[in-house]
């Protein structure tokens, strides 16, 4: 009877409205966990979570949410609006109170990071947690319309662009074994990528129910960044071993004053491979800023045919993300098979696609020439870290990645003013994003296939 008793109220403890509600729940919970089970999988696997590559990986897709949550409101408020000659305005004035200073700022931002080499996890830590106070100012700004939106645009861009160039910084120290630095990036971009994605729609949806909503989101994303960024490995600030150095490519090609200064500790060039790798990029980064701005005012006045201006936007957007996500996975499958030759075959593709949007402009070539430039910047950025990793002395190694992405920041900004300020001609517009690229190609071409052909065994030399 005892035991009888004992299996009933068992029994009717398992069937009891306790056991059916912890079932509900698990139930309930099961989307969430077995979500975040897979992107933990994901991000940890091949040996990243040993190393700590898998905590950045993560850290890197917080980073990217944050960011277009703080652009969809931004993007609501100083573009959709208003009417176009208006928004046009108020983009220009956008640019010049936020991005002029910022270039002026960010050549200082990699040689300030460059002396707190100990600080890196607070460095990411800081650039999160500003962001998440500067969207709350912004919540305010982009409903009263106060002057304080553009400062704090500013604020918000540099703490991006700061935390951009420390994640360059840190990648090298946290490789898994066997894990290549180009394999490595792409998989932190990837992430980026992908988080980006995710959370437009989201971040579109809290714009419908009011534009602070946005703002908010990125408070909270950004505030957990600033938790997680302490979660990185403690060797991520340790700088034993490391040096600055010079974005130039030996001793001759130093500025006059640093010229002849060869035995100062810690000075050394990256070599002419990476210098010429650079400056492709540097016309790709241009051209994609370019295509921004240009696009965005140049669809708004002449939508695709049937299809609104956002919608119009949207298709381009789309297509951008694609070709970059597709480039980010073709260089982790390429890994560092001849950088030169795949920077001068993708800027070439990018140049030829172009000069045909331009010739036979179309709506359709616009959204194709926007796929092939974001398939051709993650290519070429790959490829350029595989030169970076292969060409530069570890010793120098991640400075020349902080200083390498502070340049790409400032051709981004350049790209991005000159298609505010050109007139709303498509085939001008293309005829320019045409002769930017022919000018990185051209000045480019010759030194990388030089390269190519010695096999990366010019070692660059130390000034």
């Amino acid at each position: 009877m005892a035991a009888a008793r004992t299996e009933f109220k068992g029994g009717s403890r398992g069937r009891g409205p306790g056991s059916r509600f912890r079932a509900v729940g698990r139930a309930l919970r099961l989307p969430v966990t077995g979500t975040a089970r897979g992107i933990r999988r994901a991000t940890h696997a091949h040996g990243a979570g040993e190393s700590g590559l898998g905590k950045l990986i993560e850290l890197h897709g917080v980073n990217g949410a944050g960011d277009v949550m703080i652009t969809v409101a931004l993007a609501s408020t100083v573009f959709f609006s208003v009417p176009t000659d208006e928004a046009r305005g108020r983009v220009a004035l956008y640019l010049a109170i936020t991005m002029a200073p910022f270039t002026l700022l960010a050549p200082v931002i990699g040689p300030l990071l460059d002396r707190l080499p100990h600080g890196r996890r607070a460095a990411m830590a800081c650039a999160m947690a500003a962001r998440a106070l500067l969207a709350l100012v912004l919540s305010g700004a982009v409903v009263t319309g106060g002057i304080e939106l553009y400062p704090a645009a500013l604020g918000v861009l540099v703490a991006s662009k700061a935390y951009g160039v420390v994640r360059s910084a840190v990648v090298p120290r946290l490789l898994p074994p066997r894990v290549s630095l180009v394999k490595a990036n792409s998989r932190v971009t990837l992430c980026g990528l992908l988080a980006t994605g995710a959370a437009a729609p989201i971040g579109a949806g809290l714009q419908q129910v009011g534009p602070r909503w946005p703002l908010y989101g990125a408070f909270v994303i950004f505030a957990a960044g600033t938790v997680l960024s302490f979660t990185l490995p403690r060797k991520v600030d340790s700088a034993r071993g490391e040096a600055r150095a010079l974005l130039a490519a030996d001793e001759e090609h130093l500025p006059g004053p640093l010229r002849g200064r060869g035995r100062r500790p810690g000075l050394r060039t990256v070599g002419p491979a990476v210098t010429h790798a650079l400056a492709a990029n540097a016309a790709i980064r241009c051209l994609t800023g370019f295509l921004i701005f240009f696009l965005a005012f140049l669809l708004r006045v002449h939508p695709m045919t049937g299809q609104s201006a956002a919608v119009s936007l949207g298709v381009v957007g789309v297509a951008a993300g694609a070709g970059n996500a597709l480039g980010t996975a073709v260089g982790a499958w390429l890994r560092s098979r001849a950088p030169e030759v795949i920077i001068v075959t993708v800027v070439a593709v990018v140049l030829g696609t172009a000069v045909v949007a331009a010739v036979f402009f179309s709506a359709f070539l616009v959204a194709c020439l926007a796929a092939v430039a974001g398939f051709a910047q993650a290519l070429a950025k790959l490829s350029l870290d595989a030169l970076i990793q292969r060409d530069v002395p570890e010793l120098v190694r991640t400075s020349a990645f902080a200083r390498s992405e502070t340049l790409l920041q400032v051709s981004w900004v350049f790209g991005g003013a000159v298609g505010i300020v050109l007139p709303l001609n498509g085939t001008l517009g293309l005829t320019v994003a045409a002769a930017i690229i022919a000018a990185g190609w051209l000045t480019t071409v010759r030194g990388l296939l030089d390269s190519a052909r010695h096999g990366g065994r010019t070692r660059p030399r130390v000034a």
